[in-house]
């Protein structure tokens, strides 16, 4: 149930963030969530991609810094208190969020949120537990 995420850090440039994502459109990789948060210095581009092995290629012959993260990714009732459940439940066990942001697959589907736990494990062992329904990383790469 673990997605790998693509950690890039950019120069808070201008420009930075376009050469980036030219670069993996060159390559054919195909975005399928991302999360942007920057300071006065420099950014962390968090990518899901269609094949994190190639990006992670490309990357590298690019000379960009980055890393690699598991996260997990949870789909979200699209009803008021749907993600307040799930974080309800991470809450009950112990577990803290140390980031998340979210997607929609489609328009009128559920919310996909994305999690980076402190112990990813035992989060997706307490998702399971409570019956919230995680996608594997097959699914987000290929949605």
């Amino acid at each position: 149930m673990k997605v790998k995420q693509i950690s890039i850090f950019l120069e808070n440039k201008s420009g930075r963030l376009a050469q980036v994502t030219k670069v993996l459109a060159d390559h054919n990789i195909n975005l399928r969530a991302l999360s942007l948060a920057d300071t006065a210095d420099f950014g962390i581009l968090r990518i899901i991609v269609n094949d994190a092995n190639k990006a992670v290629n490309i990357l590298k012959e690019a000379g960009y810094t980055f890393g690699e993260t598991d996260v997990v990714a949870v789909e979200v009732p699209d009803k008021p208190g749907g993600l307040a459940s799930i974080l309800s439940a991470l809450w009950s066990a112990g577990l803290g969020v140390e980031y998340m942001y979210a997607f929609v697959k489609s328009s009128g589907d559920n919310a996909v949120m994305i999690f980076r736990f402190e112990n990813t494990d035992k989060a997706i062992e307490v998702l399971k537990n409570n019956n919230f329904k995680m996608l594997t990383g097959e699914e987000v790469y290929n949605i």
